[in-house]
């Protein structure tokens, strides 16, 4: 998978249309790897042990998929082989609350879902949006709350913000999979036709770290990402990059995702409430520099 690290990417190539997707040639071919992670605080088991189902207990493990490309939540580590990010280590807390070990597992981010559904997974942990969509295949565990920002070059040269239509007319890039490509960046494209503006021209990347070179690149005038992600990505990018002015376009919860009716679901819910009443999922937020306001009452909440 490809690195945080921006300048060491390969570059994409990518025919324009209206929405398009590119594809590189360091993308993993839809395959997962199973990675190593900086080690953790250990969790002592809570109640939500004694709901763990038996197939579970019996691997003593839970798989969980990462697409390691979104810093902070999952990305690797300078070694280029050691998975780090709150994602990582809530994971590893979540499993330590039910008496398991976590194991961390990199793929593509379009193809976790489905993943899910197949069982290659236990529970996809990448920063996802909770949506009605995504919930009609897979249950969600409620973990934080954020919203979708713009990021543009160092002082906005072209003044690009969300509280208007001045995205109209111009090219930003989005992950492929992600909310922000596949409902979020569309729909204002029909926000600007129906306000007799130009459309946005939305270019779909393999991983966040493609999105994000599209931009530094000067192939696309803004990337459409989570906003507390994107804030730290500008500041690995040495500030390359930076938040256009505005608020978070269509706040919503981000969860934990498993199978639909997965019998794994209320275990995971039940850790999840015990790191946020004992504060463990706060001082994470805090060692990655996630907003306070991101984590709320919600946290430990089951979407179906």
């Amino acid at each position: 998978m490809t690195r945080p690290t921006l300048t060491t990417l390969a570059l994409l190539v990518c025919v324009p249309l209206t929405v398009t997707a590119c594809t590189t040639a360091t993308e993993n071919a839809g395959g997962s790897t199973a990675v190593p992670t900086a080690s953790a605080a250990a969790q002592q088991a809570g109640a939500g042990a004694a709901l763990v189902p038996q197939k579970i207990k019996d691997k003593g493990e839970i798989a969980f998929a990462h697409d390691a490309t979104y810093p902070p939540f999952e990305y690797f580590d300078k070694d280029n082989t050691t998975m780090i990010g709150f994602d990582v280590e809530l994971a590893d807390a979540v499993a330590g609350k039910l008496g398991l070990k976590a194991k961390h597992v990199n793929t593509g981010f379009d193809t976790i879902l489905a993943g899910l559904g197949s069982g290659k997974f236990d529970a996809g942990m990448s920063a996802f949006t909770v949506t009605p969509e995504r919930s009609k295949s897979v249950d969600f565990v409620v973990y934080f709350s954020g919203g979708t920002a713009v990021a543009v070059p160092k002082g906005n040269p072209k003044k690009l913000s969300l509280d208007d239509l001045s995205l109209c007319g111009q090219k930003v890039s989005a992950q492929k999979g992600s909310i922000q490509g596949l409902n979020q960046m569309p729909a204002l494209s029909k926000k600007c036709t129906a306000a007799g503006k130009p459309e946005l021209t939305i270019t779909l990347y393999p991983s966040q770290n493609d999105a994000n070179l599209a931009l530094t690149s000067g192939r696309v005038d803004a990337i459409a990402a989570d906003s507390v992600s994107l804030a730290y990505q500008g500041k690995l990018a040495n500030g390359t990059f930076e938040l256009a002015p505005g608020a978070d376009f269509e706040p919503a919860d981000g969860g934990i995702a498993l199978a639909k009716n997965s019998p794994l679901t209320p275990a995971v819910a039940q850790a999840v409430k015990e790191l946020s009443e004992d504060g463990t999922l706060q001082k994470l937020g805090v060692k990655w520099s996630l907003p306070a306001q991101v984590f709320t009452a919600q946290d430990g909440t089951v979407v179906k």
